[in-house]
C-alpha cells in the first residue's frame, strides 16, 4: 500500500490545491491525508481503487476542516460581539481563554486527552477510542468525568480568584 500511496501523491497535491486554493494549506491537507490513510490502512480492501480511497479521505478531511473553521469563526465572532456589547475589553475575553487552557492542564492526562480529542478535535467517541486504544464506553466515561472535573476546577477557581464560570 505504501508504494501505491506514494504513486498518488502528485495527484493528491493537485486535488488539494484545487480545493484549498492555497499551496501550504494543500500540502498540509495531503500530509494529513497520508497520516490518516496509514493509520487506517487496515480498512483498505486489497484489489479496490486506492486512488479513490485516498481522494475520499482527502475530500472528507477538507470538508471536516472547513466545517471546523466555520465553527471557530462563528464562536470567535460571538465572543467578540458579546465583549463589545458588555463593554469589556478584548483582553478580558483573552484572559478567560487563557484561564481555560490553564484549567485543562489541571486535569489528569487521560481525562485531558479524552476531552481534547472529543471536544476540541471534534472526533467521535469511536474515533477517540481508537486513538487511545480503549473501549468506546471507557472513552465516553473519560469525557464525562473530564467535563465534570473541569466544571469543579472552574468553580473553585472562579470563587477563589474571579476567573471564569461555566453555566
Amino acid at each position: 500500500m505504501r508504494r501505491g500511496l506514494s504513486a498518488h501523491l502528485v495527484d493528491l497535491r493537485g486535488f488539494a490545491r484545487y480545493l484549498t486554493r492555497d499551496v501550504p494549506a494543500a500540502d498540509d491537507l495531503v500530509q494529513e491525508t497520508v497520516v490518516r490513510a496509514l493509520a487506517s490502512r487496515s480498512q483498505f480492501v486489497d484489489g479496490t481503487n486506492l486512488k479513490a480511497w485516498l481522494f475520499t479521505i482527502l475530500r472528507n478531511l477538507f470538508y471536516e476542516q472547513r466545517r471546523r473553521h466555520v465553527r471557530e469563526t462563528e464562536i470567535l465572532s460571538t465572543i467578540s460581539l458579546e465583549t463589545e456589547e458588555s463593554g469589556q475589553e478584548s483582553s478580558g475575553m483573552r484572559d478567560q481563554v487563557i484561564d481555560l487552557s490553564a484549567l485543562l492542564w489541571q486535569l489528569p492526562d487521560l481525562l485531558r486527552e479524552a476531552l481534547i480529542l472529543v471536544g476540541a478535535q471534534e472526533m467521535s467517541y469511536e474515533e477517540a477510542a481508537i486513538v487511545c486504544d480503549c473501549p468506546v464506553g471507557t472513552m465516553k466515561a473519560r469525557v464525562s468525568r473530564a467535563r465534570s472535573r473541569l466544571a469543579e476546577i472552574a468553580q473553585v477557581t472562579a470563587t477563589g480568584s474571579g476567573g471564569i464560570t461555566f453555566g
